[in-house]
């Protein structure tokens, strides 16, 4: 059997210009030959479309589109299978249709619907009661969807179903698996485990075909996979990018998986979800404030890999504790991008701040309350070029600081999309020096300097926060690994340091509830995938 796996980007309801993208794939079948052409979950409508499930003009719209694309195969072309909800009398689903000679002709449904992390799919969806195999032209296809195929027991201890989509679809040509899987580190390597498994599990090829493409937070990088029965890798799609895989399920080919180092995975996937945040809201252009640190250089590289270093603003914004590097450093980086640069001092609009409250703060020492005039003052000033020059701003906050609040609400906070908020401050650095290893684009004096808010005299982040090698890991196990504080302290971390890292976090809460959307790109981010109350008074015991 040939298969076309189309790996295409679909936009969340953008109907027309999804079907325009599911018929490339159609025509590219057709040329090539292929027996069945297959295309990712809920590629009509995009995933997730959340909420707009609920309108139904909007269901019965990719209805229709639905009919409309089923009518575009002919006689004799490849069978094409791809996903839409399936509106029926017993309620919505989230549905794989089959389609050849010019309509519908067969439909399954979804079984298993993820409720955890970034998923919420039974908020929608009905689970399907049973699944069968399609029969058509002689093949004896198994058709599940995303989800279906994550409960393997050994792969996933904390088993979530008690239903095995698989055990129904026995004695089949292929299992088919149209997917919209969200990119974390490491999910190639877990996928084809999990591929491989279940290949063997139903003793035939499993074709996976996954979209691409950034919506809103969440990011999809494709990577398309074909397995054989015996584990083999008969064909791949590319990291992060839209294309065509076609597979022949009989052939002896046994590819190796592409793996890419975590910084250049990192790059990659930041690239596509600025890029396509920002065209898919409307924005060809982007304003960042740039302090001449670490954080804000690599924001405005991948910014510039995205949108063109020319559709790129930086600003600097001095103040009254800036120091002459930090200009320095930000028109380096922007020579070094070719991108265009400009000053904005915020002397003046911290002083006026200074004497419209001075009264009021009359007798009371300066403190984080001046400190955050100073970083309120450059996101009024960011917001204005945004609103006038119709620029989205990147903020550029990372992981580690969101995580223990060290961020100003109103201030550095302020913008449309955080670009590094799922990236720990030393993976930040070393993302700095993957996009360093060809050439200077991060000045070396950026990556060098202690880090600094600049916003005290001669200040430093490890003034207000331990280490940042030693605060990640703490992070790190606190938040992706779900480790206790008992645990955490056990791997030899001291129990003050634990206590008053884990009160950070509970402190911040409410700050990153007002944080711009964050790309995903580990397992566990802020933000959708993580539902913490604001209001509440459980705390780690001791």
């Amino acid at each position: 059997m040939r298969v076309l796996l189309g790996q295409i980007a679909p936009v969340i309801a953008d109907l027309a210009g999804n079907l325009e993208q599911c018929r490339g794939a159609l025509a590219a079948g057709h040329a090539a030959g292929v027996d069945v052409v297959l295309l990712p979950e809920l590629a009509v409508c995009g995933y997730p479309p959340r909420d707009l499930l609920s309108r139904p003009g909007f269901v019965r719209a990719c209805e229709s589109a639905v009919q409309a694309l089923a009518a575009e195969t002919t006689t004799g072309g490849p069978i094409l299978i791809f996903g839409a909800p399936a509106q029926t009398p017993e309620g919505l689903y989230n549905g794989a249709f089959v389609a050849a000679d010019g309509e519908v002709v067969a439909v399954r449904h979804k079984t298993l619907l993820p409720t955890y992390d970034v998923f919420d799919e039974t908020r929608y969806f009905r689970s399907a009661d049973a699944n069968r195999p399609v029969e058509i032209r002689g093949l004896r296809l198994g058709i599940t969807i995303c989800e279906d195929l994550w409960n393997d027991p050994e792969l996933f201890p904390s088993l979530r179903y008690t239903t095995d989509p698989l055990s129904s679809l026995t004695g089949c040509d292929a299992i088919m698996n149209l997917s919209a899987s969200p990119f974390h580190a490491d999910k190639a390597n877990v996928r084809f485990a999990l591929l491989q498994r279940k290949a063997a599990q139903a003793n035939a090829p499993i074709l996976y075909v996954n979209q691409v493409g950034g919506n809103d937070e969440l990011l999809f990088d494709g990577h398309s996979l074909a397995v054989h029965a015996d584990g083999r890798l008969l064909g791949q799609g590319s990291r992060f990018e839209t294309g065509q895989v076609v597979v022949d399920t009989t052939a002896e080919t046994n590819e190796q998986l592409v793996d890419l180092a975590d910084a250049e995975e990192h790059a990659r996937a930041l690239t596509m979800g600025v890029r396509d945040y920002a065209t898919r809201c409307g924005f060809q252009e982007a304003v960042i404030g740039l302090s001449g640190g670490i954080d804000s250089a690599v924001v405005c590289a991948i910014a510039a890999r995205a949108l063109g270093p020319e559709n790129v603003l930086g600003v600097t914004m001095p103040g009254p504790y800036s120091s002459e590097g930090s200009v320095r450093d930000a028109y380096a980086l922007a020579a070094n991008l070719g991108m265009h640069c400009i000053t904005l001092p915020i002397a003046e609009a911290y002083q006026a701040f200074r004497r419209i409250v001075d009264e009021r703060f009359t007798g009371r020492p300066f403190d984080v309350t001046e400190e955050n005039l100073q970083a309120r003052s450059r996101g009024a000033l960011l917001m204005a070029i945004s609103n006038k020059e119709r620029r989205l701003v990147l903020t550029t906050g990372n992981k580690s600081e969101l995580a223990v609040g060290y961020c100003t609400l109103y201030g550095d906070m302020v913008g449309g999309l955080a670009v590094i908020a799922d990236l720990y401050k030393t993976e930040v650095y070393t993302l700095a020096r993957w996009l360093n290893r060809e050439g200077e684009v991060i000045p070396q004096a950026t990556i060098d300097k202690p880090p600094s808010a600049e916003l005290a005299p001669d200040q430093k982040d490890e003034d207000s926060l331990p280490p940042y090698p030693v605060l990640d890991e703490i992070l790190s196990r606190y938040l992706e690994e779900r480790a206790d504080r008992s645990a955490i302290i056990a791997c030899g971390h001291d129990p003050e340091l634990v206590d008053r890292v884990i009160g950070m976090i509970r402190r911040a809460e409410y700050k990153r509830w007002q944080a711009a959307p964050g790309l995903r790109v580990s397992s566990k981010a802020f933000g959708s995938g993580r539902r913490i109350p604001l209001a509440k008074r459980w705390t780690e015991a001791k």
